[in-house]
Parts: C-alpha cells; sequence; structure tokens
C-alpha cells in the first residue's frame, strides 16, 4: 500500500518527537536514567510527548529575522528529565551536565544540517549564552546525543565550510540579531527517519514547499503492509492542524526597547 501525506513545518516537528519518545535510548532514561533537553520549538514538542511539559522558546526566526523571546521568564528553556519530574537546569547546567551517566540522552535541537550528516546550531548570544558554553562538553560526556531537525532546515554545501565562514562579531547589519554557527554531533532525525522509526515502512520525499500555510512543507510517499501504513498515517492525521510547542507567552518575539538588545549584535530595530 502506498499513501501521499503532507506535513506542515509544525506537524514534522510532533511526528519526529513521537519518535524520538519511543526510542529504547529515550524510553531506557526515561525508566532509569536522565534526559537532558535543550529548548527549540521541536524540542519542545518532545518534551510534551515525554512529560506534558512544553519548554520556553529563546531563539527564533521569524519573518522578521532572528530574533528571540519578550521575556526570559516563562518556563524552563534547558531542563532535565529524571525520577519522572521535568526540572528547570538553566542556572546549573556545567553541574548537569558534568553529572549525565554513560546512558544518559542529551536532546539538542538544530538550525541547520547537509547531505553529510552534519548539523550546526545559531548562537545570538556571547559565545551561545548559558547553552553554547556547555554544549561542547556534553558532546564529549554523553554518548547518545539526538538531533531533531526537519527538513526545511536541510541546507546545501558543507556545514563544516559555511561554519568557518560565518561569524556572529563580522556581521554588519541583521534583521533581529547577528548569529554564528556552531557544529553539533549525534543522530540526526528527520520527518522520513521519524516515520520510518514509528512503523515498518518506506518513506520518501516527493516535494517540498507549498502555500497557505504549507511554506516549508514536507509532501512525501509512505509505501509498506497495509496495516502499517494505515498506522502511520493515522498518526499524521492526528497530528494534522498542531501548532507550535512552547510556553505561550515565550512565543512573543522581543522588540524594541527589550532588556536583551544590548546583547544583540548588528539589528536594525534597535531605536526603532
Amino acid at each position: 500500500m502506498i499513501v501521499q501525506a503532507t506535513l506542515t513545518v509544525n506537524e514534522a516537528k510532533w511526528i519526529i518527537a513521537k519518535a524520538i519518545a519511543k526510542l529504547p535510548v529515550v524510553q531506557a532514561a526515561l525508566s532509569s536514567g536522565k534526559i537532558f533537553l535543550k529548548g527549540g520549538s521541536t524540542v519542545s514538542a518532545v518534551c510534551e510527548e515525554l512529560m506534558g511539559v512544553p519548554l520556553r522558546i529563546s531563539g527564533r526566526i521569524t519573518p522578521s529575522g532572528a530574533k528571540t523571546g519578550r521575556t526570559s521568564n516563562a518556563g524552563f528553556h534547558s531542563a532535565l528529565i529524571h525520577n519522572g519530574k521535568v526540572t528547570g537546569i538553566d542556572d546549573d547546567l556545567p553541574e548537569t551536565i558534568e553529572a549525565l551517566g554513560r546512558e544518559d540522552v542529551a536532546i539538542i535541537g538544530a538550525n541547520a544540517f547537509d547531505a553529510c550528516g552534519n548539523a550546526a546550531l545559531m548562537y545570538g548570544a556571547s559565545l551561545g549564552g548559558g547553552p553554547g558554553r556547555i554544549i561542547s562538553g556534553l558532546m564529549a560526556e554523553v554518548k547518545h546525543v539526538l538531533i531533531p531537525v526537519g527538513w526545511e532546515k536541510f541546507v546545501p554545501g558543507s556545514l563544516p565550510d559555511i561554519i568557518s565562514n560565518t561569524s556572529r562579531k563580522s556581521v554588519d547589519r541583521a534583521m533581529g540579531m547577528a548569529v554564528g554557527l556552531s557544529p553539533l554531533i549525534g543522530r540526526i532525525i528527520t520527518e522520513t527517519d521519524a516515520i520510518k522509526l514509528l512503523g515498518r515502512v518506506q518513506c520518501a520525499i516527493i516535494g517540498m514547499g507549498g502555500i497557505a500555510g504549507a511554506e516549508g512543507a514536507t509532501t512525501l510517499t509512505i509505501e509498506g503492509s497495509k496495516q502499517e501504513v494505515e498506522k502511520i498515517f493515522d498518526l499524521i492525521l492526528s497530528v494534522k492542524g498542531k501548532d507550535i510547542s512552547g510556553c505561550p507567552e515565550s512565543l512573543e518575539e522581543c522588540d524594541f526597547p527589550n532588556e536583551k538588545c544590548r546583547g544583540h549584535r548588528a539589528c536594525i530595530y534597535k531605536g526603532t
């Protein structure tokens, strides 16, 4: 049996989240270990799938450019799942990462990935803010690093080359804050990966983009036994129309004047 389905960017995030929540390493850490989550809309969806708790969305790309939230007081941005509870760890990141064990899991979203399996995260704050100061060390400490990222963030070319030619401090004018890129190493999970993890099916992208809310959408075919394909199709239908995950207050983007303005380099909106 073959079906065709279209996932908007937000719907794809929820499919990815459902697949990550069912991974054996995640289920094992949920039962007897720890899961570190670095806030982002896809990772927030994962946290909602696992614990019913959305995370604070900080950096984001909007039609205005690279922005942050208007407030830093809405929920947790970085969180730890341990012993059946979600705890905010924004003020204890180094200690939390140092205490992670060999089978614990870290889940970090990406802003870009390439055809060679490289991924990268945008940093708009000095040294990447709190998360930026621990992510390189986290890569050295944690075996299971999962990178949920939708196909709308696929970039042409080589990310190592792009990163080496991208610098936050080199930008003169920016729509929103100037950003740089930092590499992420881990297991990338896209919406097509997620579908193949959720059922014994084959999945292929046949088109990208659209209009009327489907900008950035993924249109794909799913092939397999009738039972498996219908299971996946029903799962896709269950997320149809779902909106972005994140603490509602954190979804309001920054404007001028704002306490964060002084840390945003090259922003053309300062003073307007």
